[in-house]
């Protein structure tokens, strides 16, 4: 495993990647706050990161959800689902797949759109034509048998 480099050497790396993800989700102008605020979190968590592995997806990560959170503070809905970042080419959600393959379609679902996506209860009720509290015991169900499976 790597170790986890400067944190400035960390932010030289991925601040152009970032600075286009926030760009192309919030437009040029609410994009510096956010990219801001972003580096701001990772920094906060930075000193507990035990490896450097996918650490472009993981300040993505922070990034998209920041987008999330500027988009929700405005009273903006998106009916879209969020750019997930990709680690090896892969959209960050796959790699839940090999948890949730042996799940039943709508926990699988659930738990996919809550973890993966990072949609809100409404949001993964309207995708999956259900009400939001089913929705949440779907992806509570899916996610109580996914602790039974593990431990």
């Amino acid at each position: 495993m790597a170790s986890v480099p400067p944190f400035e050497t960390f932010y030289a790396e991925h601040a152009g990647d970032v600075l286009r993800l926030l760009r192309r989700r919030l437009g040029r102008e609410r994009a510096d706050d956010a990219f801001q605020e972003t580096f701001l979190r990772a920094l906060q968590a930075y000193d507990r990161l035990g490896h450097a592995e996918h650490l472009r997806s993981w300040v993505l990560t922070i990034a998209t959800r920041v987008a999330i959170d500027a988009h929700r503070r405005a009273g903006e809905r998106t009916d879209e689902l969020p750019d997930v970042p990709h680690t090896d080419g892969r959209p960050a959600y796959e790699e839940l797949a090999f948890l949730t393959d042996t799940l039943p379609p709508k926990e699988r679902a659930a738990v996919v759109l809550r973890y993966g996506y990072d949609l809100d209860y409404d949001q993964i009720a309207a995708a999956l034509d259900s009400t939001e509290e089913a929705a949440r015991q779907a992806a509570s169900s899916g996610v109580r048998r996914l602790r039974r499976r593990i431990t």
